[in-house]
Protein backbone atom coordinates (compact mmCIF):
# COMPACT_ATOMS: atom_id res chain seq x y z
CA UNK A 1 0.00 0.00 0.00
CA UNK A 2 1.15 2.98 -1.00
CA UNK A 3 2.05 5.35 2.31
CA UNK A 4 1.41 8.76 1.13
CA UNK A 5 -1.81 7.18 -0.21
CA UNK A 6 -3.13 5.71 3.37
CA UNK A 7 -2.48 8.84 5.34
CA UNK A 8 -4.40 11.31 3.01
CA UNK A 9 -6.95 8.52 3.54
CA UNK A 10 -7.05 8.88 7.41
CA UNK A 11 -6.56 12.37 7.56
CA UNK A 12 -10.07 12.47 4.95
CA UNK A 13 -11.95 10.40 6.72
CA UNK A 14 -10.90 12.52 10.21
CA UNK A 15 -12.28 15.74 8.49
CA UNK A 16 -15.42 14.10 7.14
CA UNK A 17 -16.16 12.91 10.79
CA UNK A 18 -15.56 16.06 12.74
CA UNK A 19 -17.96 17.33 9.79
CA UNK A 20 -20.93 15.12 10.58
CA UNK A 21 -20.58 15.62 14.02
CA UNK A 22 -23.31 18.01 15.79
CA UNK A 23 -21.94 21.75 16.56
CA UNK A 24 -23.24 21.63 20.36
CA UNK A 25 -20.97 18.17 20.87
CA UNK A 26 -17.72 20.20 19.44
CA UNK A 27 -18.28 22.03 22.63
CA UNK A 28 -20.58 24.94 21.51
CA UNK A 29 -24.14 24.82 22.50
CA UNK A 30 -26.50 27.39 20.15
CA UNK A 31 -28.96 29.78 21.87
CA UNK A 32 -31.41 30.86 19.12
CA UNK A 33 -33.18 33.97 20.06
CA UNK A 34 -35.85 35.72 18.00
CA UNK A 35 -36.88 39.55 18.49
CA UNK A 36 -38.41 42.88 17.30
CA UNK A 37 -35.38 44.52 17.32
CA UNK A 38 -36.28 47.26 14.27
CA UNK A 39 -39.44 48.27 16.02
CA UNK A 40 -38.66 47.87 19.49
CA UNK A 41 -35.53 48.92 19.96
CA UNK A 42 -35.82 51.50 23.67
CA UNK A 43 -36.39 47.87 25.59
CA UNK A 44 -34.51 45.34 22.95
CA UNK A 45 -31.42 46.77 22.64
CA UNK A 46 -30.38 47.19 26.61
CA UNK A 47 -31.80 43.45 26.47
CA UNK A 48 -29.73 42.20 24.01
CA UNK A 49 -26.77 43.71 26.14
CA UNK A 50 -27.98 41.54 29.05
CA UNK A 51 -28.16 38.71 27.14
CA UNK A 52 -24.89 39.60 25.90
CA UNK A 53 -23.11 39.83 29.32
CA UNK A 54 -24.75 36.79 30.88
CA UNK A 55 -23.55 34.78 27.67
CA UNK A 56 -19.99 36.28 28.53
CA UNK A 57 -19.87 35.81 32.26
CA UNK A 58 -20.89 32.16 31.80
CA UNK A 59 -18.16 31.63 28.94
CA UNK A 60 -15.70 33.00 31.21
CA UNK A 61 -16.52 30.57 33.57
CA UNK A 62 -15.86 27.38 30.81
CA UNK A 63 -19.57 27.73 29.51
CA UNK A 64 -21.99 24.90 30.45
CA UNK A 65 -20.39 21.39 31.67
CA UNK A 66 -17.30 22.91 29.24
CA UNK A 67 -19.24 23.81 26.25
CA UNK A 68 -19.39 27.12 24.81
CA UNK A 69 -22.01 29.10 24.42
CA UNK A 70 -23.33 30.89 21.31
CA UNK A 71 -25.95 33.45 21.01
CA UNK A 72 -27.56 34.03 17.41
CA UNK A 73 -30.54 36.48 16.85
CA UNK A 74 -33.14 37.20 14.46
CA UNK A 75 -35.04 39.71 14.06
CA UNK A 76 -38.58 39.17 13.55
CA UNK A 77 -39.84 42.62 12.08
CA UNK A 78 -42.58 42.89 15.16
CA UNK A 79 -44.85 40.25 12.24
CA UNK A 80 -45.84 37.22 13.43
CA UNK A 81 -45.28 35.54 10.38
CA UNK A 82 -41.88 37.13 10.21
CA UNK A 83 -41.08 35.56 14.05
CA UNK A 84 -42.29 31.98 12.41
CA UNK A 85 -40.18 31.94 9.46
CA UNK A 86 -36.81 33.05 11.28
CA UNK A 87 -37.47 30.41 13.79
CA UNK A 88 -37.34 27.90 11.61
CA UNK A 89 -34.20 29.27 10.01
CA UNK A 90 -32.57 28.94 13.03
CA UNK A 91 -33.55 25.17 13.68
CA UNK A 92 -33.27 24.00 10.60
CA UNK A 93 -30.24 25.88 9.00
CA UNK A 94 -28.52 27.58 12.29
CA UNK A 95 -29.03 23.77 14.17
CA UNK A 96 -29.94 25.78 17.24
CA UNK A 97 -30.05 23.63 20.53
CA UNK A 98 -32.30 25.78 22.21
CA UNK A 99 -35.20 28.67 21.32
CA UNK A 100 -35.50 32.10 23.19
CA UNK A 101 -37.00 35.58 22.81
CA UNK A 102 -40.24 37.26 21.11
CA UNK A 103 -41.54 40.46 22.95
CA UNK A 104 -45.04 41.36 21.66
CA UNK A 105 -47.45 38.79 22.51
CA UNK A 106 -48.76 37.86 19.16
CA UNK A 107 -45.51 37.19 18.04
CA UNK A 108 -44.68 34.89 21.54
CA UNK A 109 -47.81 32.81 20.77
CA UNK A 110 -46.90 32.35 17.45
CA UNK A 111 -43.75 31.50 18.50
CA UNK A 112 -44.85 29.46 20.96
CA UNK A 113 -47.40 27.38 18.65
CA UNK A 114 -44.15 26.64 16.24
CA UNK A 115 -42.42 25.55 19.60
CA UNK A 116 -45.10 22.68 20.21
CA UNK A 117 -45.50 21.58 16.83
CA UNK A 118 -41.73 21.57 15.93
CA UNK A 119 -40.94 20.23 19.51
CA UNK A 120 -38.71 22.36 20.53
CA UNK A 121 -37.67 23.85 24.07
CA UNK A 122 -39.00 27.43 23.95
CA UNK A 123 -37.78 30.14 26.84
CA UNK A 124 -40.22 33.23 26.32
CA UNK A 125 -38.87 36.26 28.21
CA UNK A 126 -41.01 38.71 27.46
CA UNK A 127 -44.41 38.47 25.85
CA UNK A 128 -46.96 39.48 28.79
CA UNK A 129 -50.39 37.86 27.58
CA UNK A 130 -51.86 35.35 30.30
CA UNK A 131 -52.63 33.33 26.79
CA UNK A 132 -48.57 32.36 26.35
CA UNK A 133 -48.96 30.01 29.66
CA UNK A 134 -52.62 29.23 30.53
CA UNK A 135 -55.02 28.85 26.92
CA UNK A 136 -52.50 29.25 24.50
CA UNK A 137 -50.14 27.16 27.20
CA UNK A 138 -47.92 24.05 25.92
CA UNK A 139 -45.41 21.35 27.08
CA UNK A 140 -42.54 23.33 25.29
CA UNK A 141 -42.89 26.76 26.05
CA UNK A 142 -42.17 28.29 29.42
CA UNK A 143 -41.96 32.18 30.24
CA UNK A 144 -39.97 33.97 32.27
CA UNK A 145 -41.46 37.82 33.16
CA UNK A 146 -44.59 37.92 35.47
CA UNK A 147 -47.69 38.39 32.77
CA UNK A 148 -50.68 40.52 32.55
CA UNK A 149 -52.87 38.96 35.05
CA UNK A 150 -49.66 39.07 37.45
CA UNK A 151 -49.11 42.65 36.65
CA UNK A 152 -52.73 43.69 37.28
CA UNK A 153 -52.99 41.33 40.98
CA UNK A 154 -50.16 43.65 41.81
CA UNK A 155 -51.59 47.16 40.64
CA UNK A 156 -55.17 46.25 41.99
CA UNK A 157 -54.95 46.45 45.67
CA UNK A 158 -53.07 49.74 44.76
CA UNK A 159 -56.44 50.96 43.26
CA UNK A 160 -58.44 49.58 45.32
CA UNK A 161 -57.40 52.20 48.11
CA UNK A 162 -57.85 55.07 45.67
CA UNK A 163 -61.49 54.08 46.28
CA UNK A 164 -62.09 55.60 43.04
CA UNK A 165 -65.89 54.79 41.56
CA UNK A 166 -65.55 55.72 37.59
CA UNK A 167 -62.88 54.34 35.59
CA UNK A 168 -61.28 54.83 31.57
CA UNK A 169 -58.91 52.60 29.81
CA UNK A 170 -56.76 52.98 27.55
CA UNK A 171 -54.91 50.79 25.64
CA UNK A 172 -53.12 49.35 22.45
CA UNK A 173 -55.35 47.10 20.68
CA UNK A 174 -53.56 43.88 20.34
CA UNK A 175 -53.10 40.74 22.79
CA UNK A 176 -50.80 42.57 25.20
CA UNK A 177 -53.36 45.15 25.68
CA UNK A 178 -56.08 43.03 25.05
CA UNK A 179 -55.05 40.96 27.68
CA UNK A 180 -53.89 43.52 30.60
CA UNK A 181 -57.31 44.88 30.57
CA UNK A 182 -59.53 41.59 30.43
CA UNK A 183 -57.46 40.89 34.27
CA UNK A 184 -57.56 44.23 35.58
CA UNK A 185 -61.06 44.59 35.06
CA UNK A 186 -61.84 41.54 36.22
CA UNK A 187 -60.01 42.07 39.32
CA UNK A 188 -60.99 45.35 40.17
CA UNK A 189 -64.40 44.44 39.81
CA UNK A 190 -63.94 41.47 42.25
CA UNK A 191 -62.31 43.65 45.02
CA UNK A 192 -64.26 46.51 44.15
CA UNK A 193 -67.85 45.34 43.16
CA UNK A 194 -69.62 49.32 42.38
CA UNK A 195 -66.89 50.20 39.77
CA UNK A 196 -67.85 51.67 36.87
CA UNK A 197 -65.77 51.39 33.34
CA UNK A 198 -67.08 54.90 31.86
CA UNK A 199 -64.76 55.48 28.53
CA UNK A 200 -62.61 52.73 26.66
CA UNK A 201 -59.78 53.90 24.39
CA UNK A 202 -57.93 51.41 22.09
CA UNK A 203 -55.71 52.66 19.34
CA UNK A 204 -53.77 50.30 17.24
CA UNK A 205 -50.30 49.71 18.98
CA UNK A 206 -48.23 52.39 17.55
CA UNK A 207 -50.78 54.47 15.59
CA UNK A 208 -52.11 56.19 18.59
CA UNK A 209 -54.24 59.86 17.61
CA UNK A 210 -52.81 61.02 20.89
CA UNK A 211 -55.06 64.06 20.95
CA UNK A 212 -58.44 62.61 20.31
CA UNK A 213 -57.42 59.61 22.93
CA UNK A 214 -56.85 62.02 25.68
CA UNK A 215 -60.02 64.00 24.83
CA UNK A 216 -62.55 61.44 24.74
CA UNK A 217 -61.12 60.44 27.99
CA UNK A 218 -61.82 63.83 29.48
CA UNK A 219 -65.04 64.22 28.04
CA UNK A 220 -66.05 60.61 29.69
CA UNK A 221 -65.30 62.50 33.11
CA UNK A 222 -63.92 59.46 35.23
CA UNK A 223 -62.44 59.57 38.73
CA UNK A 224 -59.08 57.46 37.38
CA UNK A 225 -57.62 56.14 34.44
CA UNK A 226 -56.04 52.95 33.83
CA UNK A 227 -53.35 53.02 31.27
CA UNK A 228 -51.50 50.34 29.09
CA UNK A 229 -50.02 51.85 26.46
CA UNK A 230 -46.01 52.08 26.48
CA UNK A 231 -43.16 53.16 24.54
CA UNK A 232 -43.89 56.00 21.48
CA UNK A 233 -47.53 55.55 22.06
CA UNK A 234 -47.34 56.61 25.96
CA UNK A 235 -44.93 59.75 24.81
CA UNK A 236 -47.70 61.21 22.93
CA UNK A 237 -50.43 60.51 25.13
CA UNK A 238 -48.86 61.49 28.08
CA UNK A 239 -48.28 64.76 26.42
CA UNK A 240 -51.70 65.64 25.13
CA UNK A 241 -52.97 64.50 28.62
CA UNK A 242 -50.83 67.27 29.52
CA UNK A 243 -52.45 69.95 27.64
CA UNK A 244 -55.37 69.16 27.78
CA UNK A 245 -55.33 68.71 31.90
CA UNK A 246 -56.74 64.89 31.34
CA UNK A 247 -54.32 64.30 34.47
CA UNK A 248 -54.96 66.85 36.49
CA UNK A 249 -56.86 65.60 39.74
CA UNK A 250 -57.27 62.46 38.25
CA UNK A 251 -55.76 58.98 39.87
CA UNK A 252 -54.12 56.98 36.96
CA UNK A 253 -53.03 53.83 37.44
CA UNK A 254 -50.36 52.53 34.85
CA UNK A 255 -48.61 48.68 33.16
CA UNK A 256 -45.02 48.91 32.64
CA UNK A 257 -44.68 53.12 32.74
CA UNK A 258 -42.32 52.98 35.53
CA UNK A 259 -39.41 50.87 33.59
CA UNK A 260 -36.87 53.81 32.32
CA UNK A 261 -37.06 52.47 28.70
CA UNK A 262 -40.41 54.42 29.06
CA UNK A 263 -40.08 56.78 31.74
CA UNK A 264 -37.23 58.01 30.91
CA UNK A 265 -38.03 59.81 27.35
CA UNK A 266 -41.10 61.59 28.63
CA UNK A 267 -38.69 63.57 30.59
CA UNK A 268 -40.26 67.37 31.90
CA UNK A 269 -43.67 65.74 30.56
CA UNK A 270 -43.13 62.80 33.43
CA UNK A 271 -45.82 62.91 35.70
CA UNK A 272 -46.52 62.89 39.07
CA UNK A 273 -48.02 60.16 40.94
CA UNK A 274 -49.19 57.58 38.70
CA UNK A 275 -48.81 54.11 40.27
CA UNK A 276 -46.94 52.22 38.31
CA UNK A 277 -45.08 48.84 37.28
CA UNK A 278 -41.13 49.56 36.97
CA UNK A 279 -37.75 49.41 37.28
CA UNK A 280 -35.66 51.94 39.92
CA UNK A 281 -32.55 50.33 38.71
CA UNK A 282 -30.50 53.44 41.34
CA UNK A 283 -32.51 52.62 44.58
CA UNK A 284 -32.44 48.98 44.59
CA UNK A 285 -29.82 47.62 47.09
CA UNK A 286 -29.39 43.98 47.15
CA UNK A 287 -26.36 42.18 47.15
CA UNK A 288 -27.68 40.47 43.59
CA UNK A 289 -28.43 43.61 41.80
CA UNK A 290 -25.60 45.68 42.57
CA UNK A 291 -23.34 42.76 41.53
CA UNK A 292 -25.33 42.69 38.06
CA UNK A 293 -25.44 46.56 38.01
CA UNK A 294 -21.74 47.09 38.35
CA UNK A 295 -20.80 44.22 35.77
CA UNK A 296 -23.32 45.88 33.41
CA UNK A 297 -21.90 49.40 33.80
CA UNK A 298 -18.24 48.00 33.46
CA UNK A 299 -19.07 46.53 30.42
CA UNK A 300 -21.08 49.15 28.68
CA UNK A 301 -20.73 52.64 30.48
CA UNK A 302 -24.61 52.44 30.96
CA UNK A 303 -26.95 51.70 33.51
CA UNK A 304 -29.40 48.83 33.09
CA UNK A 305 -33.02 49.13 31.98
CA UNK A 306 -35.80 46.70 32.52
CA UNK A 307 -34.67 45.04 29.30
CA UNK A 308 -31.26 44.58 30.42
CA UNK A 309 -32.40 42.42 33.26
CA UNK A 310 -35.04 40.14 31.52
CA UNK A 311 -32.08 39.26 28.68
CA UNK A 312 -29.67 38.51 31.30
CA UNK A 313 -31.86 36.22 33.69
CA UNK A 314 -33.37 34.54 30.53
CA UNK A 315 -30.17 33.35 29.21
CA UNK A 316 -28.76 32.37 32.74
CA UNK A 317 -32.25 30.50 33.09
CA UNK A 318 -31.60 28.37 29.62
CA UNK A 319 -28.19 27.79 31.17
CA UNK A 320 -29.30 26.65 34.78
CA UNK A 321 -31.99 24.36 32.80
CA UNK A 322 -29.32 23.08 30.04
CA UNK A 323 -26.83 22.30 33.77
CA UNK A 324 -29.80 20.65 35.18
CA UNK A 325 -31.11 18.37 32.10
CA UNK A 326 -27.34 17.16 31.94
CA UNK A 327 -28.52 17.79 28.11
CA UNK A 328 -29.85 20.04 25.21
CA UNK A 329 -32.16 17.50 24.62
CA UNK A 330 -35.94 19.96 24.32
CA UNK A 331 -37.60 16.71 26.03
CA UNK A 332 -35.22 16.73 28.80
CA UNK A 333 -35.12 20.59 29.29
CA UNK A 334 -39.20 21.02 29.85
CA UNK A 335 -38.89 18.04 32.57
CA UNK A 336 -35.54 20.61 34.34
CA UNK A 337 -37.28 23.95 33.87
CA UNK A 338 -39.94 22.30 36.50
CA UNK A 339 -39.39 24.01 39.71
CA UNK A 340 -36.12 24.92 38.48
CA UNK A 341 -34.66 27.63 40.38
CA UNK A 342 -32.53 30.80 38.72
CA UNK A 343 -30.79 33.49 40.88
CA UNK A 344 -31.45 37.01 39.03
CA UNK A 345 -30.39 40.50 39.09
CA UNK A 346 -33.94 40.11 41.22
CA UNK A 347 -33.16 37.30 43.34
CA UNK A 348 -33.98 33.79 43.23
CA UNK A 349 -36.89 33.00 40.92
CA UNK A 350 -38.71 29.57 40.37
CA UNK A 351 -40.17 27.91 36.69
CA UNK A 352 -43.64 26.64 38.11
CA UNK A 353 -44.65 23.15 37.07
CA UNK A 354 -48.02 23.85 36.74
CA UNK A 355 -47.98 26.92 33.96
CA UNK A 356 -44.34 27.47 33.28
CA UNK A 357 -44.47 30.75 34.47
CA UNK A 358 -41.49 32.15 36.39
CA UNK A 359 -42.05 34.02 40.21
CA UNK A 360 -40.05 36.64 38.77
CA UNK A 361 -41.76 39.98 40.18
CA UNK A 362 -41.97 43.43 39.54
CA UNK A 363 -41.95 46.51 41.38
CA UNK A 364 -44.77 48.83 42.56
CA UNK A 365 -44.59 52.56 43.32
CA UNK A 366 -45.30 55.99 41.95
CA UNK A 367 -44.10 58.13 39.06
CA UNK A 368 -42.07 61.51 40.54
CA UNK A 369 -41.02 64.61 37.92
CA UNK A 370 -37.97 64.78 39.26
CA UNK A 371 -36.66 68.23 37.89
CA UNK A 372 -37.36 66.92 34.15
CA UNK A 373 -36.31 63.12 34.68
CA UNK A 374 -39.26 61.00 35.62
CA UNK A 375 -37.96 58.25 38.64
CA UNK A 376 -40.04 55.97 40.40
CA UNK A 377 -40.49 56.80 44.67
CA UNK A 378 -42.30 54.46 47.44
CA UNK A 379 -41.97 51.77 45.54
CA UNK A 380 -41.64 47.95 46.72
CA UNK A 381 -40.69 44.49 45.39
CA UNK A 382 -43.77 42.36 44.89
CA UNK A 383 -42.91 38.58 44.59
CA UNK A 384 -44.34 37.06 41.45
CA UNK A 385 -45.13 33.79 43.65
CA UNK A 386 -47.90 35.85 45.24
CA UNK A 387 -49.41 36.60 42.59
CA UNK A 388 -50.42 33.69 40.66
CA UNK A 389 -53.57 32.10 40.44
CA UNK A 390 -54.52 28.61 42.21
CA UNK A 391 -53.25 25.63 40.34
CA UNK A 392 -56.63 24.57 39.98
CA UNK A 393 -57.66 27.53 37.87
CA UNK A 394 -54.29 26.77 35.78
CA UNK A 395 -54.99 23.54 34.87
CA UNK A 396 -58.80 24.62 33.43
CA UNK A 397 -56.97 27.09 31.34
CA UNK A 398 -54.55 24.84 29.86
CA UNK A 399 -56.85 22.13 29.77
CA UNK A 400 -56.66 22.47 25.76
CA UNK A 401 -52.62 22.16 25.58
Amino acid sequence: MNPLRHTFTAAAIATLATALVPAHAQGVIKIGEVNSYKAQPAFLDPYKKGMELAVEEINAKGGIDGKKVELITRDDNANPGDAVRVAEELVAREKIDVLTGTFLSNTGLAVADFAKQKKIFFLAGEPLTDKMTWQGGNDYTYRLRPGTYMQAAMLVPEAVKLKKKRWAIVYPNYEYGQSAVAAFKNLLKAAQPDVEFVAEQAPPLGKVDAGAVAQALADAKPDAIFNVLFGADLSKFVREGNTRGLFKDRAVVSVLTGEPEYLDPLKDDSPNGWIVTGYPWYGIQTPEHKAFFLAYHEKYKDYPRLGSVVGYSMIKSVAAGIAKAKSTDSAKLVEAFKGLPVDTPFGRITYRAEDHQSTMGAFVGKTKNDNGKGVMVDYVYLDGAKFQPPAAEIKKARAAN
